[in-house]
């Protein structure tokens, strides 16, 4: 069946089945979406069902003027992007509590230089180079980021990013020249420091 006939499926008759056809079909493609934006597995399979809920109840709100899988990574990548917004708000809050939180021994780093080896130091380089890199993609500008995350961890073409963000397609060169740019000029200053 056509995403079409799915969707008016359950439309029509609640078909749970039809409805179970769309998740299986867009599961992996929202996870990973999600997991674009927020770098934790758990959290994009969480968000992905926060997803697959509001492609449920919003259905009806569907009008047929893109395909269902541009309508569906919008809905992935809004609600990727409310997600971290609320996490940045979270760990604002840590930090001031962290501000008047009393010391004790339990917070104090632990000394790893006795488990030190050359495969443990690559790795702890290859994870500090990824954070470092998460860091300035959530840097960018939202359009910039949402550009790059999309064409870079979807490997969406700049012509389904400009029908997933509903711009045109010389928008979305300039947002991934941009975004590129900048991550350049935020990668660079961290190697520097």
């Amino acid at each position: 069946m056509t995403d079409n006939e799915l969707i008016n499926d359950i439309l029509e008759h609640n078909s749970q089945k039809a409805f179970e056809e769309i998740v299986n079909r867009y599961q992996a493609l929202v996870t990973k979406t999600c997991r674009g934006f927020v770098h934790s597995y758990a959290d994009a399979e969480d968000i992905a069902q926060e997803v697959f809920i509001e492609v449920y109840q919003s259905l009806s709100k569907f009008r047929g003027e893109s395909k269902f899988s541009t309508w569906v990574y919008r809905i992935a990548v809004n609600k990727s992007l409310n997600h971290i917004r609320k996490q940045q708000k979270h760990k604002t809050l840590r930090r001031i509590e962290d501000i008047f939180a009393p010391k004790d021994e339990m917070s104090k780093p632990r000394d790893i230089e006795d488990h030190y080896s050359p495969r443990a130091d690559d790795r702890i380089e290859q994870d500090e180079n990824k954070k470092m890199l998460r860091n300035a993609i959530n840097r960018l500008p939202k359009n910039q980021r949402t550009a790059f995350v999309l064409n870079k961890y979807q490997d969406l073409a700049y012509k389904e990013i400009a029908e997933v963000m509903e711009l045109t397609l010389s928008s979305v060169e300039s947002l991934l020249f941009r975004a590129k740019r900048n991550l350049q000029s935020h990668l660079l200053k961290e190697m520097q420091k």
